[in-house]
C-alpha cells in the first residue's frame, strides 16, 4: 500500500467556533481579535469568509478592519474555548488509528498507508463534521510540502491531491511565493534574477542561486520548487520552547522610566506563570515595539537555569538595557526560553517541516532547516546529530521563532540547555581534515581547549559546540559545505 501525508485544515476555525457559540451570527461578517473593541489597538486573529470578502484578514489592525467593514461583529479572543474544540478535533483524527502531528489549533498532518487517500480524506472530514459541526479541508500529498500546498486548492471544505505527478501542472506557472516556505522578500529576489514561476525556479542553476542566497538556501529553493519535502509524520507531543507575556498599550509610552517599570511588571507576571512550569528558564528575552510599528528584541542568557521572580525581573531589566532607542513604545513583551535537555531523547530538538534536503543528510545524519531555509547549528550528541533550529510555523495558534530570528548566541544557548557547552577555541574548525582530526580525539572533554584550531583554507569563524562527554561537534560552515555537496549530487 502507498504512504500518504494528509494536511487537515479547519476552515475559518476561530470564527467558525464563535458562530457555533452564537448561531445568530451565521452569515454575518465576524471579526475576532484583541478584547473585541475595534477602537483599541490590536490585530485581527481571524475573520469569517463574509468579512474576508471586504479585505479583512488575519494580522490586520482592528481599527483598519472597522474602517473597511464598520458593520462587522467584533468579538474578543477566547483561547480556552478554541483549545477545547481543537483538542476534540485532534482526538477525532487520532481515533482513526493514523499518525497525527498537531501543528496548531486548526491544522495537523496525518500519516496513512492506504490505496484510496481521497476516500479516507472525505471520511475524515465527515467525522470531524459529525463530532464538532466544523468543516475542514484536506490536502493530500506524498510529503508535507505537497499536502500543505494542496489544502489551499481544496478550500473551503474540499479535498485536493498534489503529488509529483501533477506538481508542475498545478504549480508550474504560478509565482514562486505559492510555495510553502517562500515569502514575498524571497520571491522578489528571485524575480530580480528573472525567476518568476515555480517551473523557472525548478529549472534554475543551484550554483547560481547559492551565490545569491547562500550554499544551503540556494539549492534548497530549487528542491522546494521540485516538490521535495519531508514525508515523516511524527506524533510525539509538542513541548513549548518558551512562555511569554506581552501587552499593547492604547497610548504610546514616551517616558523610558515607565517603560522600565512596565517591563518589570510584565516580567513579574511571567514569573508567576513559570511557577507551575516544571522546566526552569534558560534565557529571558524582551520585545519592544516602537511606534508606529518597528519591533526589536534583545535577550539575556541566565548564569544558571532559574524561574525565580527576582532572577527573571533582573534579567529582563538587563535585556532592556541593551536597547539603544528611546522612541515612544506601543508594545512590550517578556519571554522565557526553557531548558530542553529532555528533548534529546528523541535525537531531534525540533523537526524540519519544509524540506528533507537529503534522506541521508550529512555523514548519515539529518540537518534541521528553519522556516526561511536557514541551516540550524548542529551539534553531536552520543553519535547522533541534533538540530538546534525550528521551522517557522503555528502551534496552538502562536507563531513560533525560526533560526532566522536568532543569532549565534541563541543557538549556543540552546546547546547549553541540551547539556552541551560552547567550545571557545574550536570555532574555526570547519574543513574536513580538521573535523576528522577532532573526531579521532572523541572522548576528550577538553577538545579544542588545548590549542586553537584554524581552518586550512581562509574563511570566517563558525559556531562550534562540544558535548560534555567530549564528542566533537560540527561547525556550521562545515555542515553547510558538506550538505551543499550532497545537494549538488541530488540535483545533478
Amino acid at each position: 500500500m502507498a504512504r500518504w501525508v494528509l494536511h487537515v485544515d479547519l476552515d475559518q476555525f476561530i470564527a467558525a467556533v464563535e458562530v457555533l457559540r452564537h448561531p445568530e451570527l451565521r452569515g454575518r461578517p465576524v471579526v475576532v481579535g484583541g478584547d473585541g473593541d475595534p477602537t483599541k489597538r490590536g490585530v485581527v486573529s481571524t475573520a469569517s469568509y463574509e468579512a474576508r470578502e471586504h479585505g479583512v484578514h488575519s494580522g490586520l489592525p482592528l481599527r483598519t478592519a472597522a474602517k473597511r467593514l464598520p458593520d462587522a461583529v467584533f468579538l474578543p479572543v477566547d483561547r480556552a474555548a478554541y483549545e477545547e474544540v481543537s483538542e476534540t478535533v485532534m482526538e477525532v483524527l487520532r481515533s482513526t488509528g493514523a499518525v497525527v502531528e498537531v501543528l496548531g489549533w486548526d491544522e495537523a498532518f496525518v500519516g496513512v498507508e492506504l490505496e484510496d487517500p481521497e476516500g479516507f480524506a472525505r471520511s475524515l472530514a465527515r467525522r470531524v463534521r459529525e463530532q464538532t459541526q466544523l468543516d475542514c479541508t484536506v490536502g493530500i500529498g506524498e510529503n508535507k510540502l505537497q499536502a500543505k500546498i494542496a489544502t489551499g486548492f481544496g478550500k473551503p471544505a474540499g479535498v485536493f491531491r498534489l503529488t509529483f505527478a501533477n506538481w508542475f501542472e498545478v504549480l508550474g506557472g504560478r509565482p514562486t511565493d505559492a510555495l510553502w516556505g517562500i515569502g514575498a522578500k524571497t520571491a522578489k529576489k528571485l524575480a530580480d534574477l528573472g525567476i518568476g514561476t515555480v517551473s523557472e525556479l525548478a529549472a534554475a542553476d543551484p550554483d547560481a542561486l547559492a551565490a545569491v542566497f547562500g550554499p544551503m538556501t540556494g539549492p534548497w529553493l530549487v528542491l522546494l520548487a521540485r516538490g521535495r519535502g519531508d514525508a515523516e509524520v511524527d506524533d510525539s507531543p509538542y513541548v513549548a520552547r518558551g512562555h511569554g507575556r506581552e501587552e499593547t498599550f492604547q497610548r504610546n509610552i514616551a517616558d523610558w522610566s515607565r517603560v522600565e517599570a512596565e517591563v518589570a511588571r510584565i516580567a513579574g507576571l511571567l514569573a508567576l506563570d513559570l511557577a507551575s512550569e516544571p522546566r526552569p528558564a534558560l534565557r529571558i528575552v524582551v520585545k519592544v515595539r516602537y511606534a508606529p510599528f518597528i519591533t526589536e528584541t534583545h535577550g539575556v542568557t541566565l548564569a544558571s537555569p532559574s524561574s525565580e521572580a527576582e532572577v527573571v525581573v533582573r534579567a529582563a531589566a538587563e535585556a532592556l538595557g541593551r536597547f539603544t532607542g528611546r522612541r515612544p513604545v506601543r508594545l512590550l513583551g517578556v519571554r522565557a526560553q526553557f531548558e530542553r535537555g529532555a528533548r534529546l531523547e528523541g535525537t531531534w530538538l525540533y523537526r524540519p517541516l519544509h524540506a528533507d534536503l537529503a534522506e541521508g543528510g550529512i555523514g548519515g545524519q539529518r540537518l534541521a532547516l528553519g522556516g526561511h531555509g536557514e541551516p540550524a547549528a548542529l551539534v553531536q550528541q552520543a553519535g547522533a546529530g541534533v538540530g538546534l533550529g525550528h521551522p517557522q510555523m503555528h502551534r496552538g495558534g502562536v507563531l513560533l521563532d525560526s533560526p532566522a530570528d536568532h543569532r549565534v548566541d541563541d543557538r549556543l544557548a540552546d546547546a547549553a540547555a541540551a547539556g552541551l557547552r560552547p567550545d571557545e577555541h574550536a570555532d574555526q574548525l570547519y574543513c574536513a581534515r580538521c573535523l576528522e582530526e577532532a573526531a579521532a580525539q572523541a572522548g576528550r572533554a577538553d577538545l579544542g581547549q588545548e590549542r586553537e584550531k584554524r581552518a586550512i583554507a581562509g574563511g570566517p569563524p563558525v559556531p562550534f559546540v562540544v558535548a560534555e562527554g567530549g564528542l566533537p561537534g560540527v561547525g556550521r560552515a562545515e555542515a553547510v559545505w558538506r550538505v551543499s555537496q550532497r545537494l549538488q549530487a541530488d540535483l545533478a
